[in-house]
C-alpha cells in the first residue's frame, strides 16, 4: 500500500537551495522528512534551512558541489554520521544551456555533461552504497520530459537527461535485490530560473531578451515548482518508475512511444517555432 508519509525518513536533496529542489525540500519537510539540503549556493542552502526550521521542520545545508565526487562523498559521510541513515536520495541538481547545437562550445557540453550527468553518477556512487548496507532506500533522479521525447533547441540538456532516464531504469532493475526502490523524475516546463539559463547555464541566442525567452515558455503553461513537488512525491511514494508531470508531457511521451516518426514531425515543429518566436531583437 503507498504511503503519503515520509515521517522519521531522512532525505538528501541536491540542488536544493532554489527550484525544484527547494519545493521538494519543503514538500519532504511537510511528509514529516528531516532534509539535507545540499548546493553550490551554501549560503542560500543554509537560508532555506533557516525557514524551514522555522516552520518546525528538521532542515540541514551542506554547500557541495556535485561536480565533485569528494565533494558529495564527504556531503554523504556528513550526513550519516549525524542522521545515522540515508532513506531518500533526489539527484536533482541540473543546468541548461540553450540555443542549437551549431552554437555550443565545448565548455557548454562540459558544463551540462558535468553537472546533469556526472553529478548523478557521483550521488549514487556515495549513496547506492549507503542503502545496500541499510538493505532499503529509494534514490529519485530529476530528469526531464526533454529525456523521454525527440526536442530541439537544448541539445546538451536533452543528451543528458535521455542518459538520466536510461541510468535510472537500469539501476531500478538491478537495485531490487538490494530492498533499493529507484525512480525518475521528468518534469515538464517549470517556473524556475533554469527557463532563462539560471545562476550556472545560459542561452546561447545573442540578441534575444530574457522578456522574450520567458514569453516563449509562456505557451507551455510552466507550472509552479511546489505543484510539481507535491505530484511528484505523490509517485515517489507509490514506487513510481517514472514520473511525469504535468499530464500533458505524458501525452508527449506516449506519442512519442506510439509514433517515433510523430514525435520527430513534432521536434520539427518547435525548432521551426524557436527559430521565428526566438529571432534576435532588432534595435
Amino acid at each position: 500500500m503507498a504511503t503519503t508519509s515520509a515521517s522519521g525518513k531522512i532525505a538528501v536533496v541536491t540542488g536544493g537551495a532554489s527550484g525544484i529542489g527547494a519545493a521538494l525540500a519543503g514538500a519532504l519537510i511537510d511528509a514529516g522528512a528531516e532534509v539535507w539540503l545540499a548546493d553550490r549556493q551554501g549560503e542560500a542552502a543554509e537560508e532555506l534551512a533557516h525557514r524551514l526550521r522555522s516552520r518546525g521542520g528538521k532542515a540541514h545545508a551542506l554547500e557541495v558541489d556535485v561536480r565533485s565526487y569528494p565533494s558529495v562523498q564527504q556531503a554523504v559521510d556528513e550526513t550519516v554520521r549525524r542522521s545515522g541513515r540515508i532513506d531518500f536520495l533526489f539527484n536533482n541538481a541540473g543546468i541548461g544551456v540553450g540555443g542549437e547545437i551549431d552554437s555550443y562550445s565545448l565548455d557548454d557540453w562540459n558544463d551540462v555533461i558535468d553537472v546533469n550527468l556526472r553529478g548523478v553518477v557521483h550521488g549514487i556512487q556515495a549513496v547506492y552504497p549507503v542503502m545496500i548496507e541499510q538493505r532499503s532506500g529509494h534514490i529519485v533522479n530529476t530528469a526531464s520530459i526533454a529525456g523521454l521525447i525527440t526536442t530541439a533547441g537544448q541539445g546538451s540538456y536533452c543528451a543528458t537527461k535521455h542518459a538520466v532516464v536510461a541510468l535510472s531504469m537500469t539501476l531500478r532493475t538491478e537495485a531490487q535485490r538490494h530492498g533499493v526502490q529507484v525512480s525518475v523524475l521528468c518534469p515538464g516546463v517549470i517556473r524556475t530560473p533554469i527557463l532563462t539559463g539560471g545562476k550556472f547555464g545560459r542561452i546561447n541566442m545573442n540578441g534575444v531578451s530574457e522578456e522574450k525567452i520567458l514569453g516563449y515558455w509562456e505557451r507551455f503553461r510552466p507550472l509552479a515548482p511546489e505543484k510539481l513537488a507535491e505530484r511528484a512525491l505523490h509517485g515517489v511514494f507509490r514506487g513510481e518508475a517514472i514520473i511525469v508531470v504535468p499530464r500533458w508531457g505524458k501525452m508527449l511521451w506516449y506519442l512519442e512511444r506510439i509514433s517515433p516518426a510523430l514525435g520527430r514531425q513534432f521536434a520539427k515543429g518547435m525548432v521551426t517555432r524557436i527559430r521565428r518566436d526566438l529571432a534576435p531583437d532588432v534595435s
